[in-house]
């Protein structure tokens, strides 16, 4: 049915004493569900007309003011005299021609961007809101169709989606295969260093446009997996460093893993406690100069669980000559 046949404040459902702000809000739901690139019902397309045409005029003062005054019946109204001495609701005061076709011709709607009609900015702010977000909302505005009369033309909406990386994996980057859960799948190529939240575009892959317009993006925001022995703080990444009571004591050389797959040596120095922060330069994550932060180990004094007869009579020993009371320490 067509908006003109029903009540515009019927058509947004609102009072017709609602804000302008009530108006604007009831738009951006009714438009979000009815939109043809969401809603798949044939009647969306119809709906969405309704529902433009309605907040075109219901957004707008003076239209507003001369619907309210004058019904269905207003732009007749509001046109004035015709040429000819007639009233407005002649040949000069109608509606402009061409049916809907698509997402063109709307009639006070988003064909309304060449004159008379929503400001392309106010609706552009809309669709920004509805299909875009961040960088990529900027383009999912509305367009006048280059060569189209009053063609109206959307950039498709961005999906987006989770990529479950490892550590590693987001360390060194490269490709990696991903499949969304509609089946659809793509080789992803993945940049050396990329952080928790970071999200990686793939263009055209989103919604398709309406009206010619281009399709939105796919932007695969990625979640890192938690790792069972790194760490990664800010640029740097951390690892427990296991050291045995005598090698903390009297201090030692000893393998440490790096995120790379390698291994480095690190020196723990005589009388290390648990907590002590080794600093490798220069092993961290990948910076985006070039640069690499930094790897630290960080010791943790390990005990045997089950000592042998040698190892505890040893023990007894030590703790017989020693007077180290760890609780006195500051």
């Amino acid at each position: 049915m067509a908006v003109g046949a029903r009540d515009y404040y019927d058509a947004l459902g609102v009072s017709r004493d609602a804000t302008t702000d009530e108006i604007r809000t009831a738009y951006r739901r009714l438009a979000r569900e009815n939109h043809p690139d969401v809603n798949k019902d044939p009647a969306a397309a119809d709906r969405f007309k309704d529902i433009s045409e309605a907040y075109d005029v219901l957004r707008d003062e003076e239209k507003r003011r001369a619907y309210d005054r004058y019904g269905e019946n207003w732009k007749a109204a509001s046109a004035g005299p015709g040429p000819g001495g007639g009233g407005g609701g002649g040949g000069g005061g109608g509606p402009r021609g061409g049916g809907p076709q698509g997402f063109e011709g709307f009639d006070g709607g988003f064909a309304g961007f060449g004159g008379g009609g929503a400001a392309e900015g106010d609706l552009g702010d809309i669709f920004e809101s509805l299909f875009g977000g961040g960088r990529a909302s900027s383009r999912a505005g509305g367009r006048r169709r280059r060569g189209g009369g009053d063609g109206f033309s959307l950039r498709g909406g961005d999906h987006e989606a989770t990529i479950d990386l490892t550590l590693e994996e987001a360390f060194r980057g490269g490709s990696r295969h991903f499949q969304l859960s509609d089946g659809r799948d793509y080789d992803v190529t993945i940049p050396p260093g990329v952080r928790e939240g970071q999200r990686i575009r793939l263009a055209g892959e989103g919604a398709a446009g309406v009206g010619g317009g281009p399709s939105g993006d796919l932007l695969l925001r990625v979640r890192l997996v938690p790792h069972p022995r790194f760490r990664l703080v800010g640029d740097n990444i951390e690892v427990d460093l296991p050291v045995a009571p005598w090698e903390a004591a009297l201090g030692a050389t000893v393998p440490v893993p790096l995120i790379d797959g390698d291994t480095a040596r690190v020196k723990v120095k005589g009388g290390s406690s648990s907590g002590t922060r080794l600093r490798l330069k220069g092993e961290g994550w990948p910076e985006r100069d070039g640069r690499r932060g930094d790897l630290y180990a960080i010791v943790k004094i390990m005990v045997p669980k089950k000592l042998s007869r040698q190892e505890r009579k040893l023990f007894e020993e030590l703790a017989d000559v020693s007077d180290f009371d760890p609780r006195a320490q500051t």
